[in-house]
């Protein structure tokens, strides 16, 4: 897998909002639950994991909408309502859902591991190494993370 040069930037699709990136994720994921094709429109949601103080936005802001989710708050651009990224907040885990195709160059990215597969359309498949009917246990992301980190080149 291909490690993303940093900073990496991004917008949504209306350009009005941008943001730059100062981390490299800890994981990608592609989700096939069913609220994640609602969102997305699309099969599955994409996402790459980065630690919450890597994203800053550098043009616009931000509105929160979508499913209204406890410790989930899923970020997008008021004027063209693009989902941008997810703030998690989860009992001392915190962590932002990068939707990776609002990068300017998405290129290096590939879904390391697939969620929700049991809600997956029969005919998504994904490159993901690893695949989850559900979500993994939260004890199993320090051994995917350091198996993330060594695939990368």
């Amino acid at each position: 897998m291909k490690r993303p040069d940093l900073p990496m930037t991004g917008a949504c699709r209306c350009g009005r909002t941008r943001f730059r990136v100062t981390a490299a994720p800890f994981m990608t994921a592609a989700c096939h639950c069913a609220g994640c094709q609602k969102m997305s429109a699309s099969a599955y949601s994409l996402t790459a994991m980065i630690p919450p103080e890597a994203l800053e936005l550098t043009e616009g802001e931000t509105v929160i909408g979508g499913l209204k989710t406890p410790g989930q708050h899923h970020n997008f651009c008021p004027h063209c309502l693009s989902w941008m990224f997810t703030r998690i907040d989860m009992g001392g885990t915190r962590f932002l859902n990068l939707r990776p195709t609002m990068l300017d160059d998405a290129s290096w990215f590939e879904p390391f591991i697939e969620t929700m597969t049991a809600e997956r359309l029969p005919w998504a498949m994904t490159p993901a190494r690893h695949s989850y009917a559900g979500f993994p246990d939260m004890s199993e992301f320090p051994a995917l993370m350091a198996s993330f980190a060594a695939a990368q080149v």
